[in-house]
């Protein structure tokens, strides 16, 4: 990939392909193609096919998905298994039969197991049973990741696949039904100041662990692995940051909010997986190391916020 080529970003408007299509401006990427939702729908395997075959270009990456938290995921599975299946056969296939040979998916940790050994490896992939909560996303995802593998291997392909760990940053979702934890814990802590609440009560026993990691720093990820020969075709991306769901709302709570005090409903069937911590040592091996200081990732962040309409951010 170099700053001529024809580039097709999918899923441009969301927390990961935003921040993409930052940095490919950014660094100068003149040939950057995006399409809105309204104008090429990404589950209609025709007009996919078409419009990759129609405008000639040499690298596509797929950051297009339907995500979202633990509720979200156990509440519409059909639609998680569904769409994503369907978003990324139609944009690999697509990819293939317009004989573009560079391609890049996005996928997520959720495709370790359950009960998977710390950090997880990419050779960890497959060697037990899923998180039930959100297993029809995480099937999805790895089926991308063979789907990429088996085009490699039969066609000769160079289509790579990256599994980002929990990320966070601007443009991200804050839908109360549909988040992820950094930002639901972010919106549930400003609301509670706007309103002057003294506590709030979060899902969860708050003793589960998670790592996370600043969009941006997927953003160069991304750019990087697409212009380097690599051996691998999935590649684990983390920042090796982890703390517990109880140790992040304290963290933010101290930034936005200090005086706020943190309850948890100790409902445990809403902690999903105890631990997910990647180890990211076959990226590091490449060359590719995480940038962003955490702590002033999520301070810059809320400062995005402040000026956000409090009635819009409380209804979303």
């Amino acid at each position: 990939m170099n700053n001529k080529s024809r580039i097709f970003l999918a899923g441009h408007k969301g927390l990961v392909g935003s921040a993409i299509l930052r940095l490919l401006k950014k660094k100068n990427y003149k040939n950057i193609i995006t399409k809105p939702h309204n104008k090429l729908d990404l589950l209609d395997q025709k007009k996919t096919f078409n419009f990759l075959k129609k405008n000639k270009i040499n690298v596509v990456i797929i950051a297009a998905a339907k995500v979202g938290g633990i509720k979200a995921n156990n509440n519409f599975k059909a639609e998680f298994i569904y769409n994503n299946l369907q978003i990324q056969n139609n944009l690999i296939h697509g990819s293939y039969l317009a004989g573009i040979k560079n391609l890049l998916f996005l996928g997520s940790s959720c495709i370790y197991p359950r009960n998977s050994k710390q950090p997880m490896k990419e050779s960890y992939l497959l060697t037990s049973s899923l998180e039930k909560t959100n297993e029809p996303y995480s099937i999805a995802k790895i089926a991308g990741i063979k789907m990429c593998e088996s085009y490699n291997y039969q066609y000769k392909t160079n289509y790579k696949c990256l599994m980002p760990t929990n990320t966070f940053g601007p443009n991200d979702n804050y839908d109360t039904q549909e988040s992820h934890f950094i930002p639901a814990l972010i919106k549930k802590i400003i609301i509670a100041k706007k309103l002057n609440k003294k506590s709030i009560l979060l899902w969860g026993t708050g003793k589960c662990k998670r790592e996370i990691i600043y969009v941006d720093d997927i953003a160069e990820a991304t750019i990087f692995f697409l212009k380097r020969n690599t051996k691998d075709t999935f590649i684990n991306i983390g920042s090796n940051y982890e703390m517990t769901i109880s140790g992040y709302a304290n963290l933010i709570k101290k930034i936005i909010y200090p005086k706020l005090k943190i309850k948890f409903d100790n409902n445990k069937s809403l902690d999903g997986v105890k631990r997910k911590l990647m180890d990211s040592s076959l990226a590091r091996s490449y060359g590719w190391k995480p940038k962003h200081d955490l702590n002033n990732s999520i301070i810059n962040l809320y400062k995005t916020l402040k000026a956000k309409n409090f009635n819009d951010f409380k209804k979303s």
